[in-house]
């Protein structure tokens, strides 16, 4: 997989995660979830995106951990999502799977940035 295609990837998984938000119940609970999950899920594209523009190694490197951390919080909160039962769990184990398989592709990535 190459950067262009983790770029799509990225903003597919950040209009995901705004769709899952926006569908959550109009509830206190709801709304702090929603207001995470699209914090945390869009982050995941745009620091993807500043990690292909930096100027150095260490600013790259540095950009994949924040990837990584806002991918894993995303994560968080679907489960959060599905134990709370906000929403039914076969609808968001895809997101929560794509949320995974992402941090996965970039713990590699950012493994490999630092050994070179």
């Amino acid at each position: 997989m190459n950067k262009d295609d983790l770029i799509l990837r990225t903003k597919d998984f950040a209009h995901r995660c705004v769709k899952l938000a926006v569908s959550l119940p109009k509830s206190y609970l709801g709304d702090h979830i929603k207001r995470q999950l699209i914090r945390c899920g869009t982050s995941v594209a745009a620091n993807y995106r500043a990690a292909c523009i930096a100027h150095s190694k260490a600013a790259f490197t540095a950009k994949l951990s924040i990837v990584i951390e806002e991918a894993d919080e995303s994560e968080f909160w679907m489960q959060f999502i599905i134990d709370e039962k906000l929403k039914p769990k076969q609808l968001v184990e895809p997101l929560l799977k794509e949320a995974n398989e992402l941090a996965s592709i970039f713990i590699v990535s950012r493994k490999t940035a630092q050994r070179k």
